[in-house]
Protein backbone atom coordinates (compact mmCIF):
# COMPACT_ATOMS: atom_id res chain seq x y z
CA UNK A 1 0.00 0.00 0.00
CA UNK A 2 1.28 3.53 -0.76
CA UNK A 3 2.00 5.82 2.19
CA UNK A 4 -0.59 8.36 3.25
CA UNK A 5 -0.58 11.99 2.13
CA UNK A 6 -2.66 14.95 3.18
CA UNK A 7 -3.72 18.15 1.41
CA UNK A 8 -4.46 21.11 3.69
CA UNK A 9 -6.00 24.31 2.29
CA UNK A 10 -5.89 27.72 3.93
CA UNK A 11 -9.67 27.76 4.49
CA UNK A 12 -9.32 24.66 6.69
CA UNK A 13 -10.21 22.02 4.08
CA UNK A 14 -8.38 18.72 4.64
CA UNK A 15 -8.18 15.97 1.98
CA UNK A 16 -6.42 12.65 2.55
CA UNK A 17 -5.00 10.38 -0.14
CA UNK A 18 -2.07 8.27 -1.29
CA UNK A 19 1.44 9.68 -1.55
CA UNK A 20 3.61 9.50 -4.68
CA UNK A 21 6.62 11.34 -6.00
CA UNK A 22 8.99 12.91 -3.48
CA UNK A 23 8.54 12.62 0.27
CA UNK A 24 8.16 15.76 2.32
CA UNK A 25 5.90 18.79 2.49
CA UNK A 26 5.22 21.14 -0.43
CA UNK A 27 3.62 24.58 -0.14
CA UNK A 28 2.03 26.48 -2.99
CA UNK A 29 -1.05 27.93 -4.61
CA UNK A 30 -3.80 25.36 -5.21
CA UNK A 31 -4.90 25.47 -8.88
CA UNK A 32 -6.49 23.12 -11.43
CA UNK A 33 -5.69 22.25 -15.04
CA UNK A 34 -8.31 20.93 -17.49
CA UNK A 35 -5.97 19.49 -20.16
CA UNK A 36 -6.67 15.92 -21.25
CA UNK A 37 -3.00 15.23 -22.06
CA UNK A 38 0.34 16.94 -21.58
CA UNK A 39 1.08 16.38 -17.91
CA UNK A 40 4.83 16.24 -18.64
CA UNK A 41 4.76 19.67 -20.26
CA UNK A 42 2.74 21.02 -17.33
CA UNK A 43 5.01 19.73 -14.56
CA UNK A 44 8.11 21.08 -16.38
CA UNK A 45 6.65 24.52 -17.22
CA UNK A 46 8.43 27.24 -15.17
CA UNK A 47 5.17 29.21 -15.06
CA UNK A 48 3.87 26.62 -12.56
CA UNK A 49 6.49 27.42 -9.93
CA UNK A 50 5.12 27.40 -6.37
CA UNK A 51 1.83 25.86 -7.49
CA UNK A 52 0.03 22.67 -6.49
CA UNK A 53 -1.60 21.52 -9.74
CA UNK A 54 -4.82 19.50 -9.68
CA UNK A 55 -5.55 17.62 -12.91
CA UNK A 56 -9.26 17.38 -13.68
CA UNK A 57 -8.54 14.52 -16.12
CA UNK A 58 -8.84 11.49 -13.83
CA UNK A 59 -6.17 9.11 -15.17
CA UNK A 60 -2.65 10.57 -15.05
CA UNK A 61 0.74 8.95 -15.71
CA UNK A 62 -0.42 6.34 -18.22
CA UNK A 63 2.13 7.24 -20.92
CA UNK A 64 5.05 7.90 -18.58
CA UNK A 65 7.81 10.46 -19.07
CA UNK A 66 10.23 10.83 -21.99
CA UNK A 67 13.40 12.86 -22.52
CA UNK A 68 12.05 15.05 -25.34
CA UNK A 69 8.82 16.71 -24.20
CA UNK A 70 9.94 18.56 -21.08
CA UNK A 71 9.57 22.33 -21.25
CA UNK A 72 12.58 22.94 -19.00
CA UNK A 73 15.46 21.05 -17.43
CA UNK A 74 13.33 19.52 -14.68
CA UNK A 75 10.21 19.54 -12.54
CA UNK A 76 8.88 23.03 -11.79
CA UNK A 77 5.59 22.42 -9.95
CA UNK A 78 5.55 22.28 -6.15
CA UNK A 79 3.22 19.29 -6.24
CA UNK A 80 0.62 17.33 -8.20
CA UNK A 81 -2.88 16.23 -7.20
CA UNK A 82 -4.52 13.44 -9.22
CA UNK A 83 -7.53 11.16 -9.03
CA UNK A 84 -6.08 7.95 -10.44
CA UNK A 85 -2.31 7.53 -10.74
CA UNK A 86 -1.44 4.92 -13.40
CA UNK A 87 0.05 1.82 -11.80
CA UNK A 88 2.21 1.30 -14.89
CA UNK A 89 2.98 3.38 -17.94
CA UNK A 90 2.88 2.20 -21.54
CA UNK A 91 4.38 4.20 -24.40
CA UNK A 92 7.25 3.46 -26.77
CA UNK A 93 8.87 6.83 -25.96
CA UNK A 94 8.66 6.54 -22.17
CA UNK A 95 11.86 6.10 -20.18
CA UNK A 96 10.53 6.47 -16.61
CA UNK A 97 7.33 6.86 -14.65
CA UNK A 98 5.59 9.99 -13.45
CA UNK A 99 6.28 8.89 -9.88
CA UNK A 100 10.02 8.64 -10.58
CA UNK A 101 10.06 12.02 -12.31
CA UNK A 102 8.42 13.77 -9.38
CA UNK A 103 10.64 11.97 -6.87
CA UNK A 104 13.78 13.04 -8.73
CA UNK A 105 12.50 16.59 -9.06
CA UNK A 106 11.52 16.98 -5.41
CA UNK A 107 7.81 17.49 -6.06
CA UNK A 108 5.24 15.91 -3.74
CA UNK A 109 2.16 14.13 -5.11
CA UNK A 110 -1.18 13.01 -3.69
CA UNK A 111 -3.44 10.54 -5.52
CA UNK A 112 -6.74 8.81 -4.91
CA UNK A 113 -8.62 12.03 -4.13
CA UNK A 114 -11.79 13.55 -5.59
CA UNK A 115 -10.27 16.04 -8.02
CA UNK A 116 -13.72 17.17 -9.18
CA UNK A 117 -14.43 18.31 -5.65
CA UNK A 118 -11.12 20.15 -5.44
CA UNK A 119 -11.64 21.88 -8.82
CA UNK A 120 -15.14 23.01 -7.79
CA UNK A 121 -13.78 24.23 -4.47
CA UNK A 122 -11.13 26.34 -6.25
CA UNK A 123 -13.76 27.73 -8.63
CA UNK A 124 -15.96 28.73 -5.70
CA UNK A 125 -13.29 29.95 -3.27
CA UNK A 126 -10.48 31.01 -5.59
CA UNK A 127 -6.87 29.85 -5.90
CA UNK A 128 -5.93 29.38 -2.24
CA UNK A 129 -2.66 28.70 -0.46
CA UNK A 130 -2.23 25.02 0.42
CA UNK A 131 0.24 22.30 1.33
CA UNK A 132 0.65 18.62 0.48
CA UNK A 133 2.56 16.48 2.98
CA UNK A 134 3.64 12.83 3.12
CA UNK A 135 5.32 13.17 6.52
CA UNK A 136 2.38 12.33 8.76
CA UNK A 137 2.09 15.97 9.82
CA UNK A 138 -0.73 17.13 12.07
CA UNK A 139 -3.23 19.00 9.83
CA UNK A 140 -3.58 21.84 12.34
CA UNK A 141 0.18 22.44 12.28
CA UNK A 142 0.16 22.40 8.50
CA UNK A 143 -2.76 24.82 8.41
CA UNK A 144 -0.83 27.30 10.53
CA UNK A 145 2.13 27.05 8.12
CA UNK A 146 -0.13 27.48 5.10
CA UNK A 147 -1.74 30.62 6.51
CA UNK A 148 1.69 32.08 7.28
CA UNK A 149 3.05 31.38 3.79
CA UNK A 150 3.26 34.21 1.21
CA UNK A 151 0.55 34.42 -1.44
CA UNK A 152 1.09 34.78 -5.17
CA UNK A 153 0.20 38.48 -5.27
CA UNK A 154 3.29 40.63 -4.87
CA UNK A 155 5.66 37.70 -5.52
CA UNK A 156 8.34 38.19 -8.16
CA UNK A 157 8.99 34.56 -9.09
CA UNK A 158 9.86 35.32 -12.71
CA UNK A 159 13.13 37.21 -12.42
CA UNK A 160 14.95 34.07 -11.29
CA UNK A 161 12.89 31.47 -13.15
CA UNK A 162 14.78 31.53 -16.44
CA UNK A 163 18.37 31.10 -17.51
CA UNK A 164 21.29 32.47 -15.54
CA UNK A 165 23.54 32.67 -18.60
CA UNK A 166 23.33 33.72 -22.23
CA UNK A 167 22.88 30.90 -24.77
CA UNK A 168 22.06 30.52 -28.45
CA UNK A 169 19.44 28.44 -30.23
CA UNK A 170 18.53 28.13 -33.88
CA UNK A 171 20.05 28.05 -37.37
CA UNK A 172 23.54 29.42 -37.98
CA UNK A 173 22.37 31.29 -41.10
CA UNK A 174 18.96 32.56 -39.98
CA UNK A 175 16.35 34.76 -41.61
CA UNK A 176 16.18 36.84 -38.43
CA UNK A 177 17.98 37.18 -35.11
CA UNK A 178 15.95 37.68 -31.93
CA UNK A 179 16.88 38.36 -28.32
CA UNK A 180 14.62 36.60 -25.83
CA UNK A 181 14.21 37.89 -22.28
CA UNK A 182 13.85 34.66 -20.30
CA UNK A 183 11.40 34.89 -17.40
CA UNK A 184 10.77 31.13 -17.52
CA UNK A 185 10.80 30.33 -21.23
CA UNK A 186 9.37 27.08 -22.57
CA UNK A 187 11.48 24.98 -24.92
CA UNK A 188 8.82 24.61 -27.58
CA UNK A 189 8.93 28.35 -28.18
CA UNK A 190 12.58 27.93 -29.19
CA UNK A 191 11.72 24.96 -31.41
CA UNK A 192 9.08 26.96 -33.29
CA UNK A 193 11.38 29.94 -33.74
CA UNK A 194 14.06 27.64 -35.18
CA UNK A 195 11.51 26.02 -37.51
CA UNK A 196 10.74 29.50 -38.84
CA UNK A 197 14.40 30.27 -39.54
CA UNK A 198 14.87 32.47 -36.46
CA UNK A 199 18.03 32.36 -34.35
CA UNK A 200 17.34 33.23 -30.70
CA UNK A 201 19.83 34.60 -28.20
CA UNK A 202 18.31 33.82 -24.81
CA UNK A 203 19.38 36.20 -22.05
CA UNK A 204 18.60 36.35 -18.31
CA UNK A 205 15.58 38.35 -17.21
CA UNK A 206 17.85 40.87 -15.48
CA UNK A 207 19.61 41.83 -18.73
CA UNK A 208 19.55 45.59 -19.29
CA UNK A 209 18.17 47.36 -22.33
CA UNK A 210 21.61 48.58 -23.44
CA UNK A 211 22.97 45.03 -23.54
CA UNK A 212 20.01 43.88 -25.62
CA UNK A 213 20.38 46.74 -28.10
CA UNK A 214 24.14 46.18 -28.43
CA UNK A 215 23.35 42.81 -29.99
CA UNK A 216 21.44 44.61 -32.80
CA UNK A 217 18.63 42.05 -32.99
CA UNK A 218 15.85 42.09 -35.56
CA UNK A 219 13.33 41.62 -32.78
CA UNK A 220 12.64 41.07 -29.10
CA UNK A 221 10.76 38.17 -27.53
CA UNK A 222 9.39 38.38 -23.96
CA UNK A 223 8.70 34.94 -22.50
CA UNK A 224 6.19 33.44 -20.13
CA UNK A 225 6.98 32.98 -16.45
CA UNK A 226 5.52 32.58 -12.94
CA UNK A 227 4.24 34.93 -10.27
CA UNK A 228 2.77 38.41 -10.14
CA UNK A 229 3.71 40.50 -13.21
CA UNK A 230 3.37 43.79 -11.33
CA UNK A 231 6.18 42.66 -8.99
CA UNK A 232 8.67 42.36 -11.89
CA UNK A 233 9.58 46.04 -11.72
CA UNK A 234 13.05 45.71 -13.23
CA UNK A 235 11.78 43.86 -16.28
CA UNK A 236 8.99 46.40 -16.82
CA UNK A 237 11.48 49.29 -16.76
CA UNK A 238 13.74 47.49 -19.25
CA UNK A 239 10.82 46.89 -21.61
CA UNK A 240 9.86 50.57 -21.57
CA UNK A 241 13.31 51.44 -22.89
CA UNK A 242 13.30 48.67 -25.50
CA UNK A 243 9.83 49.60 -26.73
CA UNK A 244 10.96 53.20 -27.18
CA UNK A 245 13.81 51.91 -29.37
CA UNK A 246 11.25 50.59 -31.88
CA UNK A 247 12.25 46.92 -31.83
CA UNK A 248 9.61 44.55 -33.22
CA UNK A 249 8.40 42.79 -30.08
CA UNK A 250 6.36 39.68 -29.30
CA UNK A 251 5.26 38.63 -25.80
CA UNK A 252 3.57 35.49 -24.49
CA UNK A 253 1.70 35.03 -21.17
CA UNK A 254 3.76 36.84 -18.49
CA UNK A 255 5.48 38.60 -21.40
CA UNK A 256 2.05 39.88 -22.47
CA UNK A 257 1.39 41.21 -18.98
CA UNK A 258 4.82 42.84 -18.68
CA UNK A 259 4.44 44.58 -22.03
CA UNK A 260 1.00 45.81 -21.00
CA UNK A 261 2.42 47.21 -17.76
CA UNK A 262 5.26 48.84 -19.68
CA UNK A 263 2.62 50.47 -21.88
CA UNK A 264 0.72 51.91 -18.93
CA UNK A 265 -1.92 49.23 -18.40
CA UNK A 266 -2.68 47.48 -15.10
CA UNK A 267 -3.00 43.82 -14.14
CA UNK A 268 -5.12 41.95 -11.62
CA UNK A 269 -5.30 38.55 -9.94
CA UNK A 270 -7.96 36.25 -11.39
CA UNK A 271 -10.20 34.31 -9.04
CA UNK A 272 -8.95 30.91 -10.21
CA UNK A 273 -7.15 31.60 -13.46
CA UNK A 274 -7.10 29.83 -16.82
CA UNK A 275 -5.15 26.57 -16.98
CA UNK A 276 -5.83 24.03 -19.69
CA UNK A 277 -5.83 23.45 -23.44
CA UNK A 278 -9.44 24.24 -24.31
CA UNK A 279 -9.99 27.99 -23.86
CA UNK A 280 -11.90 29.72 -26.70
CA UNK A 281 -10.36 33.04 -27.76
CA UNK A 282 -11.71 35.46 -30.36
CA UNK A 283 -9.34 37.45 -32.57
CA UNK A 284 -10.99 40.89 -32.60
CA UNK A 285 -9.26 41.84 -35.86
CA UNK A 286 -10.44 38.85 -37.89
CA UNK A 287 -13.42 37.54 -35.93
CA UNK A 288 -11.90 34.05 -35.90
CA UNK A 289 -12.19 31.88 -32.79
CA UNK A 290 -9.23 29.72 -31.76
CA UNK A 291 -9.04 27.00 -29.12
CA UNK A 292 -5.96 27.80 -27.09
CA UNK A 293 -3.64 26.60 -24.34
CA UNK A 294 -3.49 28.63 -21.12
CA UNK A 295 -1.62 28.88 -17.84
CA UNK A 296 -2.10 32.13 -15.98
CA UNK A 297 -3.50 33.41 -12.71
CA UNK A 298 -3.19 37.13 -13.52
CA UNK A 299 -4.69 39.15 -16.36
CA UNK A 300 -4.41 42.54 -18.02
CA UNK A 301 -7.28 44.85 -17.11
CA UNK A 302 -9.67 45.38 -20.01
CA UNK A 303 -9.53 49.18 -19.63
CA UNK A 304 -6.42 49.88 -21.72
CA UNK A 305 -4.62 53.24 -22.00
CA UNK A 306 -4.72 55.11 -25.34
CA UNK A 307 -1.42 53.66 -26.60
CA UNK A 308 -2.72 50.07 -26.48
CA UNK A 309 -5.59 48.27 -28.17
CA UNK A 310 -7.16 44.90 -27.40
CA UNK A 311 -6.72 42.25 -30.11
CA UNK A 312 -8.07 39.09 -28.42
CA UNK A 313 -10.71 38.25 -25.81
CA UNK A 314 -11.61 35.08 -23.90
CA UNK A 315 -15.12 33.96 -24.83
CA UNK A 316 -15.69 32.23 -21.48
CA UNK A 317 -15.30 35.27 -19.23
CA UNK A 318 -14.31 38.29 -21.34
CA UNK A 319 -10.72 38.45 -20.04
CA UNK A 320 -8.21 40.25 -22.24
CA UNK A 321 -6.14 37.73 -24.22
CA UNK A 322 -4.07 39.93 -26.49
CA UNK A 323 -3.02 43.47 -27.27
CA UNK A 324 -1.06 45.56 -29.75
CA UNK A 325 0.68 48.89 -29.39
CA UNK A 326 -0.97 51.56 -31.51
CA UNK A 327 2.20 53.36 -32.65
CA UNK A 328 4.88 50.71 -32.00
CA UNK A 329 5.70 47.38 -33.71
CA UNK A 330 4.80 45.30 -30.64
CA UNK A 331 2.08 42.80 -29.82
CA UNK A 332 1.42 40.05 -27.28
CA UNK A 333 -1.02 37.33 -26.28
CA UNK A 334 -1.99 35.95 -22.89
CA UNK A 335 -2.25 32.34 -24.05
CA UNK A 336 0.38 29.90 -25.37
CA UNK A 337 0.60 29.70 -29.18
CA UNK A 338 3.55 27.28 -28.87
CA UNK A 339 0.87 24.75 -27.79
CA UNK A 340 2.90 22.62 -25.41
CA UNK A 341 0.56 21.06 -24.52
CA UNK A 342 -2.41 22.13 -26.57
CA UNK A 343 -3.95 22.73 -30.01
CA UNK A 344 -2.05 24.37 -32.86
CA UNK A 345 -4.67 27.00 -33.74
CA UNK A 346 -2.51 29.97 -32.73
CA UNK A 347 0.91 28.99 -34.08
CA UNK A 348 0.48 31.52 -36.90
CA UNK A 349 1.45 34.21 -34.37
CA UNK A 350 5.08 33.19 -34.77
CA UNK A 351 4.73 33.97 -38.48
CA UNK A 352 3.11 37.28 -37.60
CA UNK A 353 6.24 38.12 -35.59
CA UNK A 354 8.61 37.25 -38.44
CA UNK A 355 6.43 39.31 -40.83
CA UNK A 356 6.74 42.25 -38.43
CA UNK A 357 10.53 41.93 -38.41
CA UNK A 358 10.56 41.57 -42.19
CA UNK A 359 8.51 44.72 -42.61
CA UNK A 360 10.87 46.72 -40.42
CA UNK A 361 13.87 45.43 -42.38
CA UNK A 362 12.26 46.34 -45.69
CA UNK A 363 11.49 49.86 -44.45
CA UNK A 364 15.03 50.44 -43.17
Amino acid sequence: MPPDAVLVVEDGTVVRGDAFGATGTAHGELVFNTALTGYQEVLSDPSYRRQLVTFTTPHIGNYGINDEDGESAGVQVAGLIVRDLARRHSNHRAVRSLHDELAAGGAVGIAGVDTRRIARHVRERGALRAAVSTEGRDPDDLLAEVRAAPGMEGSDLATGAGTGRVYEHGPADPRFRVVALDFGMKRNQLRLFAAGGVHVTVVPATTGADEVLERRPDGLFVSNGPGDPAAVTGGIATLRTLLAAGLPTFGICLGHQLLALAGGATTRKLRFGHRGTNQPVRDLDTGMVEITSHNHGFAVDADLPPGLRATHVNLNDGVNEGLAFVDLPAFSVQYHPESAPGPHDARHLFTRFTDLMGGRRAAA
